[in-house]
């Protein structure tokens, strides 16, 4: 069904600031780095909120102030960066709070805090509005902007509704990713990047936020779709996503789940909010992700992953005459460990492509298997399946096809968790 595929290029573009003209940021991923020879602080203000990281030649950490309360974080662990810092960087990315330091070209977190610990929301538009940034010491080539990301995952080609891909004027294969943040899934956000066919190279070109439930998000694992005049964004609410409280029963999980978001504005650069509602996906469980959409003889698809709990998971399939009139078509529910659903057109047809975790039972691990519209296997794709969760992202190019996939490669250090994945991994077929 599809050809052999064989690795061409793998890259990681890191960049904790996105350099910005303007001072004030539409969403809480922001970012302040400097070179610095010597004792060195960088400061988030907003209203009375006032945060600080420094490094005093030797160690790293973080100062809080919010009306009267004033709290010190380090880490007795991670926080020392001994020799060799050539720069240091404060962000901050959803609610997280994180300092960092670079030598040998690397960047690692230091010292973190969750600012919704200490009573702060900076993902309120108010909040946001009064942001500024600051910085005392001997620095110098200071950068302000925009957080970039420590790896990329998730990765989707921008479509048409009818599943083609989206090119740019210059034949640039634009695509959407989660750009990881300096921790678990709430400190990444959607970025859109355009990848040179023939040299492989990724230049970054803007960000997508949105607003739900009255905060702005960096929601992540999206799909970004273009249907005549507008376009339309799919995307998975891991921005608000939180583990249980085990000490406190009455702080569950909170689910995940899928929204859509329209605009008539160019999507493809700049930063952008959109409004977002849910998207009512059919579910056997407790929440629903990596939504992917195509329309097809006047009807839409939509392949996406459902949840029986966090984190035992499987591919659906949805159809109807619109995007609010769908209901379920198929479930792959021998899986437990699979996700990336992705509907590709494929001979007059279109075939669902996914990516079988190694959480799955035996027979079925580290590949990706494709399906019918019906969800029976018939094929399994032959490309690299690296580590973590690779998904089958699949792009015609030519005569040939593309697979971008990501791994599991963490960066930033240990104190980060896990979240910070990962490198970028391109392979071409090697046949027509």
């Amino acid at each position: 069904m599809f050809p052999e595929f064989k690795v061409v290029r793998r890259q990681r573009p890191v960049t904790i600031a996105v350099e910005s003209t303007s001072t004030s940021r539409p969403a809480a991923n922001a970012a302040i780095e400097a070179a610095c020879d010597g004792p060195v602080s960088l400061t988030f203000s907003s209203g009375g909120d006032v945060l600080t990281g420094s490094y005093d030649g030797r160690r790293v950490s973080l100062e809080v102030t919010t009306g009267s309360l004033r709290t010190s974080h380090a880490s007795r662990r991670h926080g020392r960066a001994g020799g060799g810092v050539d720069r240091f960087a404060l962000t901050l990315t959803g609610t997280m709070l994180t300092a960092l330091t670079r030598a040998d070209g690397s960047w690692v977190a230091r010292a973190r805090v969750d600012l919704s610990e200490v009573g702060i929301e900076p993902r309120d538009e108010s909040w946001l509005a009064g942001l500024t940034a600051g910085h005392e010491g001997a620095v110098q080539d200071v950068r302000t902007g925009a957080f970039g990301q420590l790896g990329l995952r998730d990765i989707r080609a921008v479509t048409y509704a009818d599943g083609s891909p989206f090119l740019d004027a210059d034949g640039s294969v634009l695509l959407t990713a989660t750009s990881a943040g300096p921790g678990f899934f709430p400190t990444a956000h959607t970025s859109v990047w355009a990848l040179d066919p023939v040299t492989y190279d990724l230049a970054h070109r803007g960000a997508l936020y949105f607003r739900r439930d009255g905060l702005i998000y960096g929601d992540h694992a999206t799909h970004l779709v273009r249907e005549g005049d507008e376009w339309l964004v799919a995307t998975s609410t891991w921005a608000g996503f939180k583990a249980p409280d085990k000490t406190d029963p009455s702080k569950p999980w909170s689910p995940v789940g899928v929204t859509i978001a329209r605009s008539r504005e160019d999507l493809t650069r700049g930063e952008h909010v959109l409004d977002a509602t849910p998207l009512a996906l059919p579910t056997d469980g407790v929440g629903v992700w990596d939504p992917h959409l195509v329309r097809r003889d006047g009807e839409w698809l939509v392949g996406y992953v459902s949840a029986r709990k966090y984190f035992d998971f499987h591919p659906m399939l949805a159809s109807g005459p619109s995007l609010d009139a769908l209901s379920l078509r198929a479930a792959r529910t021998d899986r437990t460990a699979t996700e990336g659903t992705t509907l590709v057109p494929l001979g007059g047809t279109v075939v669902v492509g996914a990516s079988d975790g190694r959480d799955n039972p035996r027979r079925v691990r580290a590949r990706y298997p494709i399906f019918d519209l019906d969800l029976n296997e018939v094929a399994e794709l032959r490309s690299a399946y690296v580590t973590n969760l690779p998904w089958p992202t699949l792009i015609p190019l030519g005569e040939g096809w593309l697979h971008v996939a990501f791994d599991g490669t963490p960066h930033g250090g240990r104190l980060t968790g896990y979240g910070t994945h990962g490198e970028v991994v391109l392979s071409r077929s090697t046949e027509g």
